[in-house]
């Protein structure tokens, strides 16, 4: 490790920690040897070396579970390297339960494990009495069980992976801190970067960030603020147990939702880290640079509200002294997820930073953001840890609270649809305080604050639930009366660009496998697929003049879509941002034309005037929309571009003339319901770039005889192997809960395919889900299983598109 750095390198990773020398080391197995980390200190200097280190399969998605099991099986083969050997114990790991949704919850995630190969099982008290004999078991309704948890010493795999990376020709600098970031050209061209430290500059193609709690010092460099703050956090560590002397094995490690606390064996003694609720940040206002291989003050003061039920949960720990404490930072995002990816705006730049569980799952980090460097894509799709999921409202304070929250909810597990309260109104349009006077329920879409339904009185409250909870009946309610008169939604936070300039056209067209539309006025539905040939996005195109395009897509999908089109496009061509200029207002159901014309005297909206799939200027009372005639719901619909200036005044004229046609209002729940009636698709949910677009079912959108696009090579030679999973409508018969994404699909007895979407169809009264199955049981009739909170539940392969399957009532 010698002090005097190379010129070049083709990817210079900064933070020797974890995140860092996983990354070399997988950059290195995938060929890629001429790449460089440099460190600030030594290696393991920041949070890794005071980790708890625990490593666990446990994770809230399939994407989690599988790089989880990816850093184990890593993990196990490293540590049998005699040349290095470092401790690894696996005694297996139980998490507790004490409600019925805390049952729920571990029983969908032991299903939606299974579709990734990984084994676990949720045991009783008397099991869990068993396994761990100092654990009181009061209260308790049983545990989450994963056979493999354990945990590891952090420094060893740590400098185990950076020994590998340089045995494999990979260079690693210490005591080379990093001084400044230069990048050469413009921040989407292809130019390299400077990377000047200490000891000399280095020019690479690429760079990665992963410098743990001093992200945004290398952040800045870039110009970039990462939504990453750090926490305190402290365990302490016990004097030497009789009760676990006397036992011939090592007790499991738990994690325990109701004391917010965790704990494993250490030597003959308790490791017992606690979330306390009066938690604290860290850095905030800068951190010392002396500040390495170093700890904050001990404070288990802090901690005092939950020592009572810990001592009560764990009792051997009432007569067992305390010889250690640490209390150190860790990383936290806004949703606990760690940035692994991308940096938005900065072509060739990326992360891995916001590693609250760095250890346990660092080996799976460094593999992804490799393959994301080499490869553009991994193998399970990575949006979940994308760093463009945040947008500019994740500021640093926002992340702070975010950060305070999560922490305070360790071990609390998200609900379906729950949204929690902290950093909320971030994002909001100027219809936010009218509909909020309606009792609406909010949730949240890329920071904006979005209507999921209108609650029937000021206090129902929406109970967050894997079943069916009351709030199905509102949702039922909501549906019924737009399907009968008029519905009224506004749809905030969409993305929008406004993309115009000589070579618009043929920019768009290279980028989708779709037709785009060839008249002004004309919408198509377009699909972009990345260089594999696989799902990248999907976007509505409008054409509003020659070579002036507005493209449509998630409201998730902003930077991640904008990052993508400003990779590919002609300088000659603009992009600008609309998301926070104009909002959606959605008019649908069998009366809607009919308000509109109410409001249109010199405007038509007729079937024959105002087609399906158009989009016109029109005027509503003295207001200027930009109208669409496309309907996610499946019923006759109206996308109303509105500009925010007079978005309030179109909403006023709406309810006013809508008295006389019955208008009523729907939320984001009422339209994910319909959404699965008709077999439309959901971005990141159902989109994934783990398939291509005909594994997808988006044949009709495939256009192979186009001279080319991205991708096109890619697909042919996928179409040549034949599709791997094919995507299928179930009708489930199950009335106890919808079907959640990853739940496991079987045939007989063989796992055979996962969950993407599950919703209920008020309108066609079916239990529906969208789910990757074995081509061979794509066929209409096919008779499968579901496994919905650790039971089967049979299941048909029905048509796409249940409701108007014809879509007769979308064309008017």
């Amino acid at each position: 490790m010698s002090n005097s750095v190379k010129s070049h390198a083709r990817v210079v990773v900064i933070g020797g920690g974890i995140a860092g020398c996983s990354t070399l080391y997988h950059l290195t197995q995938l060929g890629w040897t001429d790449v460089a980390l440099v460190e600030r200190d030594e290696l393991t200097s920041g949070s890794t070396w005071h980790a708890a280190a625990q490593v666990t399969q446990f994770g809230g998605n399939q994407t989690m579970i599988g790089l989880k099991r990816h850093s184990i099986d890593l993990y196990r083969e490293l540590a049998a390297d005699e040349d290095f050997p470092f401790y690894y114990d696996i005694t297996g790991g139980m998490r507790t339960a004490y409600t019925q949704d805390h049952i729920d919850t571990y029983q969908h995630y032991i299903g939606m494990a299974k579709s990734m190969g990984v084994e676990m099982e949720y045991i009783s008290p008397k099991e869990i009495k068993e396994r761990h004999p100092l654990l009181t078991t009061d209260k308790m309704l049983g545990a989450w069980w994963d056979p493999l948890d354990g945990y590891i010493d952090p420094s060893g795999i740590t400098l185990a992976l950076a020994r590998k990376a340089r045995l494999a020709g990979a260079s690693v600098y210490r005591s080379n801190p990093v001084e400044g970031i230069t990048k050469k050209g413009s921040r989407f061209g292809t130019g390299e970067f400077i990377v000047h430290t200490k000891n000399g500059d280095i020019t690479c193609e690429k760079v990665v960030n992963a410098t743990g709690y001093r992200v945004n010092e290398v952040g800045n460099m870039l110009g970039v603020e990462h939504p990453v703050t750090s926490m305190e956090h402290m365990y302490f560590l016990t004097d030497n147990i009789p009760e676990l002397e006397a036992l011939d094995f090592q007790v499991p490690i738990i994690r325990d939702p109701l004391d917010d606390f965790y704990s494993r064996q250490e030597k003959n003694g308790l490791l017992v880290g606690v979330y306390e609720q009066a938690c604290k940040t860290f850095g905030m206002d800068g951190i010392d640079p002396a500040f390495t291989k170093d700890l904050c003050p001990p404070d288990l003061d802090r901690c005092l509200e939950n020592m009572e039920g810990i001592f009560e949960r764990l009792p051997a720990l009432q007569n067992a002294g305390i010889h250690t404490t640490i209390n150190g930072p860790i990383t936290y995002t806004i949703d606990g997820m760690p940035l692994i990816g991308k940096i938005p705006g900065i072509e060739n730049a990326y992360c891995a930073i916001g590693l609250r569980a760095g250890i346990g799952e660092g080996g799976g980090h460094g593999k992804i953001l490799a393959d994301l460097i080499v490869h553009g894509e991994c193998e399970w799709d990575a949006w979940c840890l994308d760093p463009r999921r945040f947008t500019q409202y994740a500021n640093t304070e926002h992340t702070c609270l975010k950060a305070i929250e999560d922490y305070q909810n360790e071990f609390h597990y998200h609900l379906p649809h729950e949204h929690r309260p902290a950093s909320r109104l971030a994002r909001t349009t100027p219809l936010y305080p009218v509909l909020d006077q309606l009792d609406v329920a909010w949730g949240v879409v890329n920071g904006w604050e979005r209507a999921l339904f209108f609650k029937p009185t000021p206090d129902f409250e929406d109970e967050h639930s894997y079943r069916f909870t009351p709030t199905k009946d509102v949702v039922a309610k909501e549906i019924e009366a737009l399907t009968t008169n008029v519905g009224l939604m506004e749809v905030s936070g969409f993305n929008r660009f406004s993309i115009q300039g000589e070579g618009a056209t043929e920019f768009l067209d290279s980028l989708t496998c779709s037709n785009i539309p060839k008249k002004v006025g004309k919408i198509s539905l377009c699909y972009l697929l990345n260089d594999h040939g696989h799902v990248l996005t999907e976007a509505t195109l409008a054409k509003l003049d020659e070579e002036h395009y507005w493209y449509g897509s998630a409201a998730a999908a902003e930077w991640h879509d904008l990052d993508w089109l400003n990779t590919h496009k002609p300088d000659s061509v603009t992009i600008t941002e609309m998301a926070a200029s104009h909002t959606i207002l959605v008019v649908a159901g069998p009366k809607s034309r009919d308000l509109l014309q109410s409001l249109s005297p010199r405007c038509d909206w007729s079937k024959a005037g105002f087609p399906w799939l158009n989009v016109k200027e029109m005027t509503l009372g003295h207001a200027k929309v930009m109208a669409m005639t496309v309907s996610f719901s499946g019923e006759l619909a109206y996308e109303l571009h509105v500009p925010n200036e007079q978005l309030y005044l179109v909403w006023k004229l709406l309810n006013e003339a809508g008295t006389a046609f019955n208008l009523s209002h729907f939320g984001l729940y009422a339209t994910e319901s319909m959404r699965m009636e008709k077999g439309y698709l959901h971005w990141k949910a159902d989109l994934i770039y783990e398939r291509n677009p005909m594994e997808t079912g988006l044949d009709f959108f495939v256009k192979m005889d186009k001279p080319d696009f991205i991708g096109k090579k890619a697909l042919q030679a996928q179409l040549e192997k034949g599709n791997q999973k094919q995507l299928v409508t179930l009708v489930i018969d199950c009335d106890l809960a919808p079907a959640h994404s990853g739940d496991s699909i079987y045939h007989g007895e063989t796992l055979s395919g996962t969950v993407t979407s599950g919703a209920y169809g008020h309108r066609v009264n079916k239990n529906i889900a969208y789910a990757f199955v074995d081509p061979q049981l794509s066929e209409l009739g096919t008779e499968i299983s579901v496994e919905i909170l650790g039971e089967k539940y049979p299941a048909i392969v029905t048509e796409a598109g249940l409701y108007d399957p014809k879509n007769e009532l979308v064309r008017g």
